[in-house]
């Protein structure tokens, strides 16, 4: 049982100083990006690392994108120390964040800056309070408790356990893809992510599928429509048709409905010319059994009845992003840990739920299959990408007792 963490108790001091030092650090993307909180995070991990020989802990850094660099810090196993150096794999526990959040953004009250970590109300106000350095902060002391451990028994564990902190989270989740392709995720290992949960273990997620629709006409003069071809009048036959389709796509028990949105639509140059081009982005929101395959074949559908219905116009698709759905396993063995974690350490089991948008973890049970991949962390995400963001201390406290026990359990079973 870890000594340092406080069993049921509404605060942490020790939780709350690090998620203040982690807030005071810019990491917005885009604008700072994550080498200051990267750097401070390595550093707080390496006195840590000195201090439990061992535990024979390792840091390694990724540079996923220009000057850009994902960090896991790792515990070995015992059976890992007796075979030597070996081809990365992923840890038996893996406790995923990511080091960057969304821009400042406007509405933030004078008292409660972005960058202050103001206390008030038991709250904790700052950008990235919620999303996701409280998360982060947990999951650093729950991996410095396991360090503690490690040196009070003098010996390495029985699993290995890594904490993995991610960029690009906030953008297009590249930081995640390449710690795939560098081994540190895989098909295998439990995956839990820090995400704002709101007290439960999420790990449904719907599908997130982007497309670029393009549709070419002819211009003519506003005057004379018919010697041309209206792209504009193509792409609202195109949207109409998409929208009629994902709606009559079957719902899901859990995730609900499939959805769609148009978030960015441009096209023609002048009020008095019949457009010949118009550009429209779509983000579809997926359930089980609608795939990617699935909405292309919809989206090309609805064209070819946009270019019936406006003769002369012709559309161009591009995928540009495919997350596919994602389904909680209610008999992963992930979930049966975290759950008598959450017992032991706040006397409750978490509950279930899904997750109304997309994480690491997702994307690692998404490309890798991995069927053992999780969010809970502290904090609501309906504060997530907010002005005056917060997270509750109650909340930061609950979670890092969590966190500490589910790793203590794994590590030394």
């Amino acid at each position: 049982m870890p000594a340092t963490t406080p069993r049921n108790s509404a605060r942490d001091p020790e939780a709350e100083d690090l998620l203040a030092a982690l807030v005071r650090v810019p990491s917005t993307d885009p604008g700072a990006y994550e080498g200051s909180i990267e750097k401070l995070v390595r550093s707080w991990l390496a006195e840590r690392i000195a201090a439990a020989p061992a535990a024979h802990a390792r840091v390694e850094e990724l540079e996923a994108l220009p000057g850009r660099t994902c960090l896991r810090a790792t515990i070995p196993a015992a059976a890992d120390l007796a075979a030597g150096p070996r081809a990365t794999r992923p840890s038996d526990l893996t406790l995923l964040c990511h080091l960057d959040t969304v821009v400042v953004g406007a509405g933030w009250d004078d008292t409660t800056p972005p960058f202050g970590a103001v206390i008030r109300d038991d709250r904790m106000y700052g950008r990235g309070t919620c999303d996701m350095k409280g998360g982060l902060a947990c999951a650093m002391l729950a991996f410095a408790d396991a360090l503690a451990t490690a040196q009070r028994q003098g010996r390495a564990p029985a699993r290995s356990v890594s904490l993995l902190c991610t960029v690009d989270e906030e953008d297009l989740m590249r930081g995640a893809e390449a710690a795939i392709r560098a081994g540190w995720l895989g098909p295998t290992g439990w995956v839990l992510d820090t995400e704002p949960t709101d007290g439960c273990a999420r790990g449904s997620h719907k599908g997130r599928t982007w497309f670029e629709l393009t549709m070419r006409g002819t211009t003519a003069h506003a005057s004379t429509p018919w010697r041309g071809a209206d792209a504009i009048a193509g792409m609202a036959e195109a949207i109409c048709r998409i929208r009629r389709a994902v709606a009559a796509l079957p719902e899901h028990p859990d995730l609900g409905v499939s959805t769609v949105t148009f978030g960015q639509v441009s096209g023609g140059y002048s009020p008095y010319v019949v457009p010949d081009e118009c550009k429209a982005t779509i983000d579809m929101r997926l359930v089980p059994p609608a795939s990617t395959a699935t909405a292309e074949k919809l989206v090309r559908q609805a064209v070819a009845g946009a270019e019936a219905a406006i003769p002369g116009t012709r559309g161009e698709l591009a995928c540009t992003g495919d997350r596919p759905p994602v389904e909680l396993d209610p008999e992963a063995p992930v979930l049966a840990a975290l759950r008598a974690a959450s017992r032991e350490a706040w006397g409750e089991a978490c509950g279930t739920g899904v997750f109304t948008g997309y994480t690491d973890s997702a994307v690692v049970a998404g490309i890798c299959g991995n069927k053992n991949c999780l969010s809970y962390g502290p904090g609501n995400l309906e504060m997530a990408h907010k002005p005056n963001e917060y997270v509750p201390l109650e909340d930061l406290a609950r979670v890092r007792a969590v966190l500490s026990h589910l790793v203590a359990d794994v590590l030394w079973p």
